[in-house]
């Protein structure tokens, strides 16, 4: 722009020059037809203008040049700009996705805690409702039996002789009289001892738990040892090992009583512990049942090893005689080999002449 203002000026100078010349020159010289002679101002004018047009020319290259570069420069730093935008949107999108993922997992976390609330409700609901309480205990007993047993080996709520119906008979092979399992333990005394807050209270719920668990002691074997159908000593199912080491440290003489009534107290361990016995009998007496056939197989056995041997013995007296019909042959072959060495060598003098012809 500058130079533009500096190449008007020169225009501007060099008019001006031109019109003062004008101006100054005599009348008779402008009407005689003769040439003026030459100014060197405006021979100088002249070359100052060219100078200022090659500057200008000049400048305008350098401009081009320098708005190519400019323009360069800007698309560098556009690609750039969108590069950086594009990977800030590729890591904002990530970082979104992320987010939105451990979003879910909170969600599900979310949800995971809602239900178990429910859960813990519904616990809350079993443990204090005797029944439900009684069916959960009775679940626990019937999967470990399940697992354990082969169907044909118990039966759940079986039917005994007094209609009495206990939670599960096991029966033992060849043997009449079944094993009874109880279930129902009695847990709400267990409840009260466990949130009893002073040593009143304490020993109030103590014997509340002595006096339910001979209470329930007493039924099972009123109600289900019958003799010579159910073997003694009848199974009580405790559902918890924490009840089950309770017991043993503060009501022995609870249980000894029990048991003196041949009635027996389990934890599940334990009753796994009693399952893998009536296993072992069962096993036992399986095999027992078994020994007869085994007998009658090992007896076929030993007389086909008999007939074997027999025929073994034939077959060796069979190739004795022949090894010594054979060694007789091999006799008689060496006696026709003497025969023929004899002949042999046998001088028969000259060959006989043979008969003319007739």
């Amino acid at each position: 722009m500058e130079y533009a203002l500096i190449l008007l000026a020169g225009a501007v100078v060099l008019g001006a020059a031109i019109l003062a010349f004008a101006l100054t020159r005599p009348k008779a010289e402008v009407q005689a037809p003769a040439p003026p002679p030459p100014d060197p101002r405006l021979d100088t004018l002249l070359a100052k203008q060219g100078e200022i047009g090659g500057q200008f020319q000049a400048t305008v290259a350098a401009q081009e040049a320098l708005t190519r570069t400019l323009s360069e420069r800007l698309a560098a730093l556009e690609k750039q700009m969108g590069d950086s935008l594009k990977d800030t949107a590729e890591k904002t999108g990530q970082t979104l996705g992320g987010l939105t993922e451990r979003l879910n997992v909170i969600d599900a976390a979310q949800k995971n805690i809602t239900e178990l609330s429910g859960h813990v409700v519904s616990l809350k609901a079993i443990f204090s409702d005797k029944q439900a309480r009684g069916a959960m205990s009775q679940d626990q007993m019937e999967a470990i039996v399940s697992e354990h047993l082969s169907p044909d080996q118990y039966e759940f709520q079986a039917t005994l002789s007094n209609n009495s119906r206990p939670d599960c008979a096991i029966r033992i092979p060849n043997v009449t009289a079944r094993i009874i399992v109880d279930s129902k333990f009695p847990l709400s005394a267990f409840e009260a001892l466990r949130v009893a807050d002073s040593e009143e209270t304490r020993k109030a719920a103590m014997v509340q738990v002595r006096n339910d668990i001979q209470k329930h002691v007493k039924d099972i074997a009123e109600k289900y040892l019958i003799p010579g159908e159910v073997q003694t000593p009848a199974i009580m199912f405790v559902p918890s090992e924490s009840i089950y080491a309770e017991l043993h440290a503060n009501f022995p003489e609870t249980l000894r009583r029990a048991r003196q009534m041949q009635v027996v107290v389990v934890s599940p361990h334990v009753f796994m512990l009693v399952i893998s016995t009536i296993q072992s009998l069962m096993r036992d007496a399986k095999m027992r049942e078994q020994a007869h056939a085994i007998q009658t197989e090992v007896g076929a056995l030993l007389q086909d090893v008999k007939r074997l041997g027999e025929r073994i013995g034939k077959l060796r007296d069979h190739f004795e005689t022949t090894s010594k019909d054979i060694g007789q042959i091999e006799i008689s072959m060496r006696g026709i080999d003497r025969h023929a060495e004899r002949i042999a060598l046998v001088d028969l003098g000259e060959a006989p002449r043979s008969l003319p012809k007739s």
